[in-house]
């Protein structure tokens, strides 16, 4: 019979808190500013949240379309600087900080250009659009010495800090598998995003937005929806599977897995995108010093019968975790059998009295019987009202350059995570597995 309680963690929430009253006894003249870089959809949630930070002052914004940037001094005020060139932004000496919130395509650039002008970084996940830009981030990191986090929220989360210590507790023994998924049904979820009327060569500076990328005419479908192309965006992977890797790999203090393989297709959204709607990941990641070899699934679906929704499953050799992001998780225990069962029904009498006869010899102390012998035990953790992950992280992020700490998602974190979700497009669109060095933070041969 299963027994169950909940509580929270008091020492995590107690932690969050006393951080939080020291950020508040910050000087008014100590701020840090902080500008943007990409105002979209993210960009603009950044920056709303960062804003709430003691201690922080948003005074600049770049962005490509004059809308955004018009938009940006309707909501902050007019004295917020703008420009369509990120690296005036750069330029500023009074600019400790920036976001960087622009596609996919433009990350890894302004992010060594950010760092190589002195400034900390705050770099919207993934961190790259291909793997091998992410040592070029992780050496101007390290040689400007200033802070860089990844924006994927999950590691500064107290409900994945308390899951990573049940994990290292042994509450369900050893991890052998992990199931995650990420839906959406709705039109906005699967990056079906406004096209401003006002779109146009004037309003917009679209060679700036194609960048690296292959030259076309003026489109502006690319750029308001630049998720759906492979140019610009990384997909289901980027998008969304870099969220669950984030969470598993500082759960599990991880640092990735050494093959890869994805499947999937776009069955719904038949819209001109071309990356897929549908995307499952298969992932092995080797034993460590601190866990021992498993799986990861991952699935994303954007067709409309999800129902939408994001959970995890940590599945262990005496129990599981469920986990929902928005309130908890649950620790089911289940003990290892004391012996085994059996079946007798389909031998002669005699084959069953030798069994039983072996079968008393070896588990003396236990009655003959084929029942269950391993009771459940269960408890829940639940976030406390009112908690955001989001706001954690970006006082995390101002909290490690005012007292000049490292971040738990660092460049490397970063790139360990963006890794195996970029290399799932790869996996996909080239039909194969994928080796990859988790070490070395490279695709094997």
């Amino acid at each position: 019979m299963s027994s169950r309680r909940e509580f929270l963690e008091v020492s995590a929430i107690g932690g969050a808190v006393a951080n939080l009253a020291q950020a508040q006894k910050v000087s008014p003249n100590d701020k840090i500013r902080v500008g943007c870089i990409g105002m979209g959809n993210m960009g603009l949630g950044d920056v709303k949240t960062i804003s709430t930070v003691p201690g922080v002052e948003f005074v600049a914004v770049a962005d490509v379309y004059e809308g955004r940037l018009t938009n940006a001094r309707e909501l902050f005020g007019k004295q917020i600087a703008t420009t369509r060139d990120y690296r005036e932004i750069l330029a500023r000496p009074d600019i400790d900080a920036v976001i960087i919130a622009t596609p996919d395509h433009w990350h890894a650039t302004q992010a060594v250009d950010a760092l190589k002008a002195g400034k900390h970084v705050y770099c919207q996940k993934p961190m790259v659009q291909d793997p091998a830009d992410g040592h070029k981030v992780i050496a101007a990191e390290k040689a400007s010495g200033k802070i860089l986090q990844v924006g994927s929220q999950r590691v500064s989360s107290i409900l994945y800090s308390r899951l990573r210590e049940v994990i290292k507790e042994g509450k369900i023994g050893e991890i052998r598998m992990i199931e995650a998924f990420y839906d959406r049904n709705s039109a906005l979820g699967a990056w079906q995003y406004v096209i401003p009327y006002d779109a146009s060569p004037k309003t917009v500076d679209w060679d700036t937005f194609i960048g690296s990328a292959k030259k076309r005419p003026f489109e502006p479908i690319r750029l308001f929806r630049w998720r759906n192309y492979q140019d610009y965006g990384t997909g289901i992977a980027g998008d969304l599977f870099v969220h669950l890797f984030s969470g598993i790999h500082y759960v599990m203090d991880s640092n990735g897995p050494e093959r890869v393989f994805a499947s999937g297709g776009t069955y719904y959204w038949n819209d001109g995108r071309d990356v897929p709607d549908l995307m499952i990941g298969l992932y092995d990641y080797p034993k460590t010093d601190k866990h021992g070899a498993h799986q990861i699934t991952l699935r994303v679906n954007f067709e409309a019968g999800t129902g939408g929704g994001q959970s995890f499953r940590f599945v262990g050799t005496e129990g599981y975790i469920t986990l929902d992001v928005s309130s908890g998780f649950t620790v089911t225990s289940t003990p290892r059998e004391a012996r085994p069962g059996y079946d007798l029904q389909p031998f002669p009498k005699h084959v069953r009295d030798n069994f039983m006869s072996e079968y008393s010899k070896k588990y003396p102390d236990q009655k003959p019987s084929a029942d269950a012998m391993r009771p459940s035990t269960s408890y829940s953790y639940r976030l406390p009202a009112g908690y955001t992950e989001q706001y954690a992280h970006h006082a995390n992020f101002i909290d490690a350059i005012r007292n000049n700490r490292p971040v738990i998602e660092d460049a490397t974190f970063g790139l360990r995570a963006a890794a195996p979700a970029l290399l799932s497009n790869m996996s996909y669109f080239e039909k194969r597995q994928v080796q990859w060095d988790p070490i070395a933070m490279k695709v094997k041969a």
